[in-house]
């Protein structure tokens, strides 16, 4: 187990059943949080708790949509029935799809884009900050992309106009937290290999997809993807007490692949 920076807060990590979410709630589990393991995907949510407990941990799992406000106000209710409080929330949560020309993408996949990767980091936020605010303290970080800090390669104009909202969000949201000790940060990741981002070169040839993704190193400074592991060492610097005179800032995470 590393440093217990975060010993006995309550970690609620939204999408955190794979990818750039699980490895946040593994790690959050080492430094000593409590974590509530959010997704829609009951059996990989489920794994990762089983993770997290043989590892030491301590964490259960919630399956509630994100995008429906009922689900999030029952899922704050649960968490803080079950564990008393709430001390970090971490939205995760997020779709993405594949590029293609803005007049090619149906209202349909625009507002479900928008109804995860925005309303529910809004609904997440609004369920806890009354939480935060009566205690005087809480940390909130909310997963954007270097797309939302200028566009996406592989990702559609609904995707960037999302992240670019969560980055907007954040800023808001910080300022009106801070005068109750509360901080909110964002994160901005570029490219990683994860999961989801796989998954946008569905059914593409091996061959082909190894050879995209060489291609695309060779663009980064670093010359790698980032690592899921890379985002949770942000994420935990952000919910610890180490980052108490940082709010409404946004920490880029790709390797050079964007400087600002």
């Amino acid at each position: 187990m590393s440093e217990q920076r975060l010993a006995g807060r309550v970690a609620l990590v939204t999408g955190a059943a794979r990818g750039l979410g699980r490895a946040t709630a593994l790690q959050l589990a080492r430094e000593g949080a409590i974590v509530v393991v959010n997704d829609l995907r009951r059996e990989l949510a489920l794994a990762a708790v089983q993770e997290i407990g043989a590892a030491d941990g301590r964490a259960w799992s919630h399956i509630a949509d994100v995008s429906d406000e009922d689900q999030v106000e029952a899922m704050v209710a649960a968490v803080t029935e079950r564990s008393g409080t709430i001390d970090i929330l971490v939205n995760n949560a997020g779709l993405m799809r594949s590029t293609r020309p803005v007049e090619s993408i149906s209202l349909d996949e625009w507002q479900r884009l928008l109804a995860v990767n925005v309303t529910g980091v809004f609904l997440c936020m609004r369920a806890v900050l009354p939480i935060l605010k009566k205690k005087r303290s809480g940390r909130i970080v909310n997963v954007s992309s270097s797309a939302g800090r200028s566009m996406s390669t592989f990702n559609g104009a609904h995707y960037t106009a999302c992240k670019a909202a969560v980055l907007g969000l954040t800023r808001h949201v910080a300022n009106e937290a801070a005068p109750y000790g509360i901080n909110v940060n964002a994160i901005a990741p570029g490219s990683f290999a994860t999961e989801g981002g796989l998954e946008l070169f569905g059914g593409m040839p091996q061959e082909v997809l190894a050879g995209i993704i060489e291609a695309e190193q060779k663009k980064i400074p670093l010359r790698r993807f980032g690592s899921p592991q890379d985002v949770a060492n942000a994420v935990a610097f952000l919910c610890s007490d180490e980052s108490a005179y940082i709010t409404g800032a946004t920490i880029d995470i790709n390797g050079g692949d964007l400087m600002m």
